[in-house]
């Protein structure tokens, strides 16, 4: 995920490191948003108390930028994993600006580059360049003197006039959504006390919350975690993430499967953006959702599992590999070709059950039947696979 404030002022000053800047704007925002909401937070407790309208506004703000963030500006706009309706659109234009994280066309143009360069030295946020880099300094500095956002990764999202209204009116958004809005809604329920506990906690505060939650994928989800689909890139699956950032935290599944719109794909694996997602589409408001088929997510992971146990046995160079390895590569050709021919069939036996062809129904059920066995056949195989490569049995091909 990606973040650059720029707030469409760029007064740098040179650093250490030659043509290296540090951009100014970006650095005081975000060395003093936690100052102030720290020290608002207490003179406002001090000052006038805390009441039930503070808490409920910083909820309520962190969940819609938050949101805005993981579903709008993620998943919907830079990976195109669904399409939704203009109003749900217009919300993620309003409440993404208010998170304080740049321009979705920005964002996105950032995060696009990320998948394509993961962890190379043309990945604005590598996570090889450390930790810190890739949570906070990469924001705070601008490389070769200047920061560029390339609009060549985003022609697609141009395209769409909500999205270009707000990066030409980006800064009264954000500052208007994400500061003002909260204060002015605080100060109708409460008066002056609502107001500033609407400024601080739904504003600052939230803000701060806000944008170390999409800062540790950049950072912590590309170092700490298990890898089940590759080792590919640093990207990792981490539920504590997922727990502290809408479900982005199951990032290995993520940079695997891109274009899904789901980061974790088991029924239980915590990902509110999911929920949202699907339960918007219920009601007709998003639609087109991808997902990525269970047979390849198992494939994936199983390809990802012999791999990792192949690397511990070459450690033995009296044993050659080859023949083993020719076995899982057809065992995974097999269970490619029989499980999309699965899918065909079930998308037939469907459609059999709509137009009620009693006769054709049944030999769907007959062959779904047959190819089942032999997918649980080859899942057999692929068990006596990691078996024999574990135990150092012989590597028949």
């Amino acid at each position: 995920m990606g973040t650059a404030l720029n707030y469409g002022v760029c007064h740098n000053t040179m650093s250490d490191n030659g043509s290296d800047k540090i951009n100014v704007v970006n650095t005081l925002f975000l060395v003093l948003t936690p100052i102030a909401s720290i020290l608002g937070l207490w003179w406002h407790a001090t000052a006038y108390g805390v009441t039930w309208v503070e808490p409920v506004l910083f909820v309520i703000w962190y969940f819609a930028c938050g949101l805005s963030i993981t579903v709008g500006y993620h998943r919907l706009f830079s990976h195109r994993s669904h399409e939704a309706s203009w109003p749900l659109r217009l919300f993620y234009a309003l409440f993404g600006a208010g998170a304080f994280e740049n321009s979705a066309l920005n964002w996105c143009a950032d995060h696009r580059l990320h998948h394509r360069h993961t962890d190379t030295p043309e990945d604005p946020y590598s996570a090889s360049r450390g930790f810190w880099w890739s949570h906070i300094l990469w924001v705070m500095i601008d490389e070769g003197g200047e920061r560029v956002h390339d609009l060549s990764q985003v022609k697609d999202l141009q395209q769409d006039p909500i999205l270009r209204f707000q990066h030409r009116f980006y800064l009264v958004i954000a500052v208007g959504v994400g500061m003002f809005l909260p204060a002015l809604i605080g100060g109708l329920i409460a008066g002056v006390p609502g107001a500033v506990g609407g400024f601080v906690w739904a504003g600052l505060a939230r803000t701060v919350f806000t944008h170390h939650g999409t800062f540790l994928i950049n950072s912590a989800a590309h170092i700490w975690g298990t890898q089940p689909y590759g080792d590919a890139n640093s990207s990792k699956d981490s539920p504590i993430l997922a727990f502290l950032t809408f479900g982005e935290g199951y990032h290995n599944f993520h940079h695997t499967f891109q274009s899904d719109y789901r980061n974790g794909h088991r029924w239980y694996h915590f990902d509110p953006s999911k929920w949202w997602i699907k339960a918007f589409s219920l009601i007709g408001l998003k639609q087109g959702l991808k997902s990525t088929p269970d047979w390849h997510i198992e494939d994936k992971r199983r390809q990802a599992s012999f791999e990792s146990a192949a690397i511990a046995a070459g450690t033995d160079e009296t044993r050659d590999l080859t023949g083993i390895q020719e076995r899982m590569k057809n065992a995974r050709s097999n269970f490619k070709r029989q499980s999309r021919a699965l899918d065909k069939l079930l998308v037939e036996r469907h459609g059999a059950r709509k137009e009620r062809q009693a006769a054709r129904r049944q030999e769907l059920e007959d062959a779904i039947a047959k190819l089942s066995d032999d997918i649980a056949a080859i899942r057999t195989e692929f068990a006596q696979i990691m078996n024999d490569l574990t135990l150092g049995k012989p590597m028949m091909a």
